[in-house]
């Protein structure tokens, strides 16, 4: 995993919350709720590839 997926990570996770704070407060809690799904959805593509690999290791770690 590379620095700059963390980075990329923390940056969406600002971005996310700053959006989510004004949308709450001009009173639109159901984009706001669909902005931070939005988020966790974008941040867990990136991270299923690198799930996918440790797991992989782990079988050929332990040959099952």
């Amino acid at each position: 995993m590379s620095v700059s997926l963390i980075f990329k990570i923390a940056a969406v996770g600002i971005l996310v919350s700053v959006l989510s704070q004004v949308l709450k407060h001009s009173g639109r809690e159901e984009q706001a709720f669909l902005t931070s799904l939005a988020g966790l959805i974008l941040v867990l593509i990136w991270i299923v590839p690198y799930i996918y690999d440790l797991f992989e290791t782990m079988r050929r770690l332990f040959a099952l």
